[in-house]
């Protein structure tokens, strides 16, 4: 007996997610637990599993496509068995397939024309959105238009391919992203780009170019086009998901900052002698969260929450930092970070940068941070403020450290200087709480003998 398989619930908070890529084809054989397609959630990009074995019948929604909790994404089931009930309560199979295909593209196409920049709609893509159920029915409509995903006509349109010209691979033959993609990196040439390559040809045959006023008079073709200066970047569900959370952290909680410049001459002094004993490589980042750890210990205010009814002050230390990944930030986070050794933070930080950069994070390894660090001291930055992650009472901005002149016992030497800065939720941590906190850590740095006591 066929099988629906539907959008899962991959995170906490997922209402909605978009299928990034399929790992299988229609007529594929399958088993439970097998890995189907890459799902961009709220948080991380994720992994959809199969639950039931038997063979891909149908996929009904392509790459680039936004699908609700529980909406149906594909058919599993034996060769040959009828599935047009299954897909659409009793119409063909063909047309009950080809509009659960097209439901959620076009509901997605809105979002393809989303302005990040201004918010709104954009009008680019109107035509598309409108013409899409139209243009799905049949591989080519009786008025010469080709069915085709809204992302597939944007990007042909954009580079002047004739999507006449392409073999469709998805459901019901409907040219995908796919297609134009391959086509393009194939050198499939575009309606423009012959058209202006035609004189060049040309120009070493016999046969008369054609006269220069038609081709001074000819629109340039769009892929040699100059850039106009903006683009338009459709909003990734992990990009709204920060996009709110900081929006509503930075308006709602009450920040004030807190910087102080720390000595890291010892620091420096006391990695070198560690990584030539530790068989992990220690990063200043792992000293830092280290020595983080320990100071909120004894600043536990700092390692607080707020959720309006009352105030939470957690004696566990589970601290988030910060990857940068195309999307944006992801927070991953070390749990218990003031009980674990050096080498025990550098092995699971370096760990979890990667996973994160892989977009193979987990939901549990983004939960439960009572605190975070932002470290940009790697992009050459002197010193910042960050955002508060909510629920955190704080976030610790980390700057780099640099070479600079100071003054020891009345001489001017060479020092190693960096600052820190401390972004506090004022309902939570006063001024006098986050300053003691971070001559706290400023002591721990400067003298980092003092994390192995």
């Amino acid at each position: 007996m066929a099988i629906k398989v539907e959008m899962p619930k991959l995170s906490d908070t997922m209402e909605e997610g978009v299928l990034a890529k399929w790992n299988i084809q229609e007529g594929d054989t399958v088993s439970a637990g097998d890995v189907i397609a890459d799902v961009e959630t709220d948080k991380a990009t994720m992994e959809m599993e199969v639950f039931d074995s038997g063979t891909i019948l149908k996929l009904l929604v392509d790459e680039g496509d936004t699908i609700p909790l529980g909406g149906l994404v594909a058919v599993i089931g034996e060769p040959g068995e009828d599935i047009s009930g299954l897909v659409s309560g009793g119409a063909s199979g063909e047309s009950s397939s080809s509009e659960a295909a097209t439901e959620p593209e076009t509901a997605d196409s809105a979002s393809e024309s989303f302005d990040p920049i201004f918010g709104g709609i954009g009008s680019g893509n109107t035509t598309d959105s409108s013409d899409s159920s139209d243009s799905t029915q049949t591989t080519s409509t009786t008025d010469g238009r080709v069915k085709a995903s809204p992302l597939a006509k944007k990007v042909a349109s954009e580079k002047g391919l004739d999507l006449q010209t392409l073999q469709g691979s998805g459901p019901n033959g409907r040219v995908v992203i796919a297609d134009v993609e391959k086509a393009l990196a194939g050198g499939a040439p575009s309606q423009a780009a012959t058209s202006s390559a035609a004189p060049t040809a040309q120009a070493g045959t016999t046969s008369t170019p054609e006269p220069q006023t038609s081709a001074s008079t000819q629109a340039p073709a769009p892929v040699s086009r100059p850039s106009s200066g903006s683009e338009k970047v459709k909003v990734s569900q992990m990009r709204k998901v920060i996009a709110r959370r900081l929006s509503e952290s930075k308006f709602t909680n009450p920040h004030f900052y807190v910087s102080v410049d720390v000595d890291m001459a010892n620091v420096v002094a006391a990695r070198g002698q560690l990584n030539q004993v530790s068989p992990v490589k220690i990063s200043f980042n792992d000293i830092i969260l280290k020595a983080a750890a320990l100071s909120l210990k004894k600043h536990p205010w700092v390692n607080g929450s707020w959720n309006e009814t009352e105030m939470t002050i957690h004696h566990d230390v589970h601290i988030a930092f910060a990857v940068a990944v195309d999307e944006g930030l992801l927070t991953p986070v070390i749990t218990h970070t003031d009980q674990k050794s050096l080498m025990e933070i550098s092995a699971e930080s370096k760990e979890l940068a990667g996973l994160a950069r892989e977009k193979k994070l987990q939901p549990q390894q983004m939960e439960g941070s009572t605190f975070t660090i932002s470290n940009l001291g790697m992009f050459g930055m002197d010193k910042f403020t960050a955002i508060i992650n909510p629920p955190n009472a704080a976030i610790l901005a980390v700057g780099g450290i640099r070479d600079e002149a100071v003054v020891k016992e009345g001489a001017i030497v060479p020092g190693k200087r960096m600052k820190l800065t401390l972004s506090s939720d004022h309902r939570i941590v006063d001024g006098a709480k986050a300053a003691e906190y971070l001559n706290e850590l400023k002591h721990m740095l400067e003298n980092p003998l003092a994390m192995m006591l």
